[in-house]
């Protein structure tokens, strides 16, 4: 289960190996009203996440589908960071996220 940062998030690679418990909170668009599975999701940032995903993080296709109905392509997300394996939450963290 892996993924990849955004500029938000990346800060010049200091991103790269951090892990992120990953939640399903709501749509994007119309297509698919109610993508979430109701379950979470712990990724890796492994890499930088390509042009076009300003503000957001691309989860691996496999992430993305045990969070959300793959066909909704965007949803928004809570996430949480792992600080030496333990769970931290952090004010703001509702994004946008997209399947890679």
């Amino acid at each position: 289960m892996i993924a990849a940062a955004s500029d938000v998030f990346w800060n010049g690679g200091a991103a790269c190996g951090k892990r992120l418990a990953v939640t399903c909170t709501g749509a994007t668009n119309q297509g698919v009203p109610q993508p979430c599975t109701g379950r979470s999701v712990t990724v890796k940032i492994v890499d930088y996440c390509p042009a076009g995903c300003r503000g957001t993080i691309d989860l691996s296709q496999e992430a993305f589908a045990a969070i959300a109905n793959p066909d909704a392509g965007k949803i928004l997300v809570e996430y949480h960071e792992f600080i030496h394996d333990k769970l931290c939450s952090f004010a703001g963290s509702k994004i946008k996220i997209r399947m890679a």
